[in-house]
């Protein structure tokens, strides 16, 4: 997947036909939709074309239990496109997107949402708005954000990592832990893989991490006591602490330009997002949320 290409103008201008709606027309799945069920998905693809020769893969885990149902309704309102401003700004030359929901898989439908690898603001945009904004979770301070990395790790395929060696990147967004342990029975009942043993979290992330580079999004500085300690365990300074959730379109892309090495240091990035037209309150709170990534 991921052929075709991106138009900001595109892209802004299905954000503005429904900057009046309610989330519920927005969002209007009420159930997993078919084609996002996880279920005897042998992977999910992203390759390079004549339009993208270069392609970069990116995921975006969103966390959609409860209130982190906020993210993407302002990813598919407001804030998406200037991810994509922020990566061509830099040149960045083929970004593709996939997104997937995660949520609970002890007591959600649908703990496991993924959709597919796209370039244009079209598809981009469809597999957001595909998603089923649940609102449950479970109540232990656990979401099952494990079995999302689990799927990245074992049934993705990126053209970037394959002919190139250079890993894509996640950014998973959520305010809880992860289990400890991924179940082998809850990876057949929701994904179909059967497995000899569980896993544990930290050999899934070690998994994960030789394709991609992982970042984990706390929305905000409240939510931020709930879980950091954990993530930072797994993840190191790729946890990303945000002053709110509007900003995650921000930093995400500031964490790419970093970690690609196309700004220096925390002036050039600032100059980046000036360029841009990032105000300026959203690229002072960016900056302190991205300082670790500086070090």
């Amino acid at each position: 997947m991921g052929y075709g290409n991106y138009s900001h103008e595109a892209h802004s201008a299905l954000l503005r036909t429904r900057a009046t709606k309610p989330v519920q027309e927005v969002f209007d799945q009420r159930s997993c939709h078919a084609l996002m069920n996880p279920k005897g998905v042998r992977v999910r693809e992203s390759r390079d074309s004549v339009d993208h020769p270069s392609s970069l893969s990116i995921v975006f885990a969103l966390d959609v239990t409860g209130s982190m149902g906020q993210i993407p309704r302002q990813l598919a309102t407001e804030t998406l496109p200037s991810f994509m401003t922020l990566l061509a700004a830099c040149s960045v030359p083929d970004p593709q997107l996939l997104f997937m929901a995660v949520g609970d898989a002890f007591s959600d439908r649908a703990p496991l949402q993924v959709g597919q690898f796209e370039s244009t603001a079209e598809l981009i945009d469809r597999w957001l708005t595909w998603t089923y904004l649940e609102g449950g979770g479970g109540g232990g301070n656990q979401e099952s954000y494990e079995l999302a990395l689990y799927f990245l790790a074992q049934h993705t395929e990126m053209d970037c990592f394959v002919k190139r060696n250079k890993r894509g990147y996640v950014f998973m967004t959520g305010d809880e832990n992860p289990y400890s342990t991924l179940s082998r029975h809850t990876v057949d009942s929701i994904i179909g893989d059967r497995l000899d043993d569980d896993l544990e979290i930290e050999e899934i992330v070690a998994l994960l991490q030789t394709t991609y580079h992982p970042f984990f999004l706390i929305p905000d500085q409240v939510r931020r006591q709930r879980c950091e300690r954990t993530w930072r365990d797994l993840l190191g300074d790729n946890v990303l602490c945000l002053d709110r959730p509007r900003d995650v379109c921000v930093v995400s892309a500031g964490a790419v330009l970093i970690t690609e090495g196309l700004v220096a240091d925390d002036t050039a990035l600032a100059k980046v997002f000036e360029a841009a037209e990032v105000s300026s309150e959203t690229t002072r709170s960016a900056l302190r949320s991205l300082q670790p990534l500086f070090k």
